[in-house]
């Protein structure tokens, strides 16, 4: 992007503006939470909100530029090596910061040391690292995962892994024997005796499992509308980690829906989302999840509007998903990632984004947002058709409130004081449409009375109920059935 491109983007995990130069702490602070993640750039001379650019004294450029490399220099540890350039935009001077992604983490300040000066990147934010960050740091200076590191609280031949032993040989026709475990790095020798990884202990059905990994499970919700006021179902899918992503996946088809389109001359079964990019999305929350973070669970959340994925850790440093189609790698779990790779439940690496990136394509309804929350990344498959539904639901509603208060109200809520059948004949057909005589059955009147048949053609001439054969009003198997405006004029009666 070139500079008025970077101007226009929002703040975030790559990206700070600041008006001037920071106090010396707030530098080192930035700095420090880029090249202990993904790294990024600080923009001087740009004010954030109102964003405005502000400009620096050209006369003063070389001293700020020195004292940005002696706070670094001097409160920064290890050592950092930012770029820094001098550029102009709207015939003004800004200093460009780049920090880059460090090679040994953690990186912290020096006089606060690494418990309490280790910083990371959380959205536009600098958070303060806790013990579990750091360490996941160290162990990413040391190129090791977390799943790889070994318990030595039981041997792995006390462990319970009956159940992954059979969906091994199930999904490869291979046995999990003892060589099998060595070679995937599920289990390490420590003085002479085996021990189970944390990987083999999230695929083991053993207490042990539950005692360490209690929060390795995914919490799956369907909720009534928009918010998480009201849920319809749920459940806590709490097995090893092997099966957990199925199981996630067929509770969201449970609560989706399935229609049928027409193509060519065929109709077609088709599901409200696309679920081939759902599934793979709930299976990398399963496989990318950060084991390390405790209390933290996968949760999937469902809503008339979208589906909601989210999953603990942030997203990997090298993934992009503004560049889904690059077919992008990069595994957070180096022994679970190949060992889902051998079940099956992931495909080739890097094809996974390009896949939802794909499906996506078919789907111009759905739109994909993803966004980090706190520690955790976060997915949405929205339903623009249904925000736009909603949209001109409540015009319809501001439509007929206008028209309540004026025509209707001046007119139909005058005659809805004489007579309750108005509201009747509209109750009557909320459920089925129904013919003249089944609305005057429904009334409890043995005929089609004259006073009925004035109601439904002020009615029908107000659109609050409609013909079901409208091009032949007088059709022997003529019903009525409600608007959706008579279905709004209902529930605003009702207040």
């Amino acid at each position: 992007m070139n500079i008025k491109e970077i101007l226009n983007q929002p703040e975030g995990r790559r990206l700070e503006f600041k008006a001037e130069l920071p106090e010396h702490s707030d530098l080192a602070k930035t700095v420090v939470a880029f090249v202990n993640d993904a790294g990024g750039d600080l923009y001087i001379g740009v004010a954030d909100d109102p964003r405005e650019v502000i400009g620096l004294d050209e006369d003063k450029l070389v001293a700020i530029e020195e004292k940005i490399s002696n706070i670094i220099f001097d409160r920064c540890y290890p050592a950092i090596l930012p770029e820094i350039k001098f550029i102009s935009e709207e015939n003004k001077h800004l200093i460009q910061v780049t920090v880059f992604r460090g090679s040994t983490p953690p990186y912290y300040l020096k006089e606060k040391g690494k418990l309490q000066g280790t910083f990371i990147r959380v959205g536009s934010t600098n958070r303060l690292a806790d013990e579990a960050i750091i360490s996941e740091l160290e162990r990413r200076r040391r190129n090791i995962s977390f799943d790889s590191e070994v318990i030595p609280d039981k041997p792995v031949n006390d462990l319970n892994i009956d159940g992954f032993k059979a969906i091994f040989k199930e999904k490869t026709g291979e046995e999990l024997s003892d060589q099998a475990l060595r070679k995937l790095d599920l289990v390490k020798d420590m003085q002479g005796v085996e021990y189970p990884t944390n990987a083999l202990i999230l695929f083991s059905d053993d207490p042990l499992r539950n005692s360490l990994f209690h929060y390795a499970k995914v919490e799956c919700a369907r909720f009534k509308g928009v918010s998480i006021d009201d849920f319809i179902d749920q459940k806590s899918i709490t097995t090893n980690i092997a099966t957990q992503a199925e199981e996630a996946y067929n509770f969201v088809l449970r609560h989706i829906n399935k229609g049928a389109t027409v193509e060519g001359v065929y109709t077609v079964s088709r599901w409200e989302y696309p679920v081939k990019a759902i599934r793979e999305a709930i299976r990398n929350a399963v496989v990318h999840r950060d084991y390390s973070l405790t209390g933290k669970d996968v949760k999937i959340a469902i809503y008339d509007d979208m589906v909601e994925i989210t999953s603990p850790g942030l997203l990997p440093p090298s993934i992009d998903y503004a560049a889904m189609e690059s077919r992008q790698s990069d595994a957070r779990n180096k022994v679970i990632a190949p060992i889902f790779k051998r079940l099956g439940i992931i495909d080739q690496w890097g094809n996974g984004l390009k896949l939802i990136a794909d499906e996506l394509k078919e789907y111009p309804n759905i739109e994909l947002r993803w966004k980090e929350v706190g520690l955790s990344f976060q997915l949405q498959f929205v339903r623009l058709d249904y925000l736009l539904n909603a949209e001109r639901i409540k015009d319809v509603q501001q439509e007929l409130q206008q028209e309540l208060q004026q025509e209707l109200q001046q007119e139909l809520q005058q005659e809805l004081q004489k007579t309750t059948l108005y509201s009747e004949v509209l109750r009557c057909i909320v459920s089925n449409a129904l013919s003249r005589q089944g609305i005057s059955l429904a009334l409890g009147q043995k005929k089609v009375s004259g006073q009925l048949n004035k109601i439904i053609q002020k009615l029908i001439a107000h659109n609050l109920i409609e013909r079901t054969i409208p091009e032949k009003p007088n059709h022997p198997a003529q019903k009525f059935r409600l608007t959706e405006r008579g279905q709004l004029f209902l529930g605003l009666l009702a207040k």
